[in-house]
């Protein structure tokens, strides 16, 4: 009874997240709904209740403000909206925060992570997956030798985590992308490729020997 009982387990528990995930995406992006004239909302004019209808309204913003910031003069008037308000207290210390990590994960040509890195975390006797990121100038003329600035991602959320300078010599680099990287993260090793970064690491081991 108990193999019974995992078995449907496990059909039922992916598919169960999944649904709810889907149900709490489709959910928040239908209150875009809101922003449209109540003579326009699709439950005035149609006979029954249709939930996805505002993924449509959102794809068509982001769309929209694509092609818009895309020229000229688009440009310009993002730039003084956004500089002024990065000069909001409070407000636009988040929103800085939150462009970086957003410039990194979707911009390909942003602030994004470098390399993908095995560091020794959190003991001398354990290896984590880190992104390489910059080094300021001022910090790196502290360093007698080559250090390099490593991001540590939190598991199951990536955007969490621990920024340390690290020698680059106690670093081992992966063949490794980091969109692979961020899929291992999230799914905590599920998607792993344990060939690749125990090949890395008994590499790097043998020339410590």
């Amino acid at each position: 009874m108990k193999k019974y009982l995992i078995t449907g387990l496990l059909v039922w528990v992916p598919l169960g997240i999944t649904i709810w995930v889907l149900n709490l995406t489709i959910g928040t992006m239908d209150q875009t709904l809101l922003l449209l004239p109540e003579y326009w909302h699709p439950d005035s004019w149609l006979p029954l209740h249709v939930p996805g209808l505002g993924i449509i309204l959102t794809f068509a913003v982001v769309l929209l403000t694509g092609l818009l910031i895309r020229n000229v003069f688009g440009q310009r008037l993002w730039a003084h909206s956004e500089k002024a308000m990065l000069h909001v207290p409070f407000v636009g210390s988040i929103y800085k925060g939150v462009k970086q990590v957003s410039d990194t994960l979707l911009s390909g040509n942003g602030n994004s992570f470098r390399k993908v890195l095995l560091v020794h975390y959190p003991h001398p006797h354990a290896w984590s997956l880190a992104f390489q990121t910059n080094v300021p100038g001022d910090v790196s003329s502290r360093f007698d030798e080559e250090y390099v600035a490593v991001f540590i991602p939190t598991t199951p959320s990536p955007v969490n985590g621990f920024y340390f300078y690290v020698r680059k010599a106690d670093t081992i680099e992966l063949d490794m992308t980091v969109d692979v990287a961020l899929r291992t993260i999230v799914s905590m090793g599920v998607v792993a490729t344990p060939e690749t970064v125990h090949a890395h690491t008994e590499a790097h081991l043998s020339r410590q020997d």
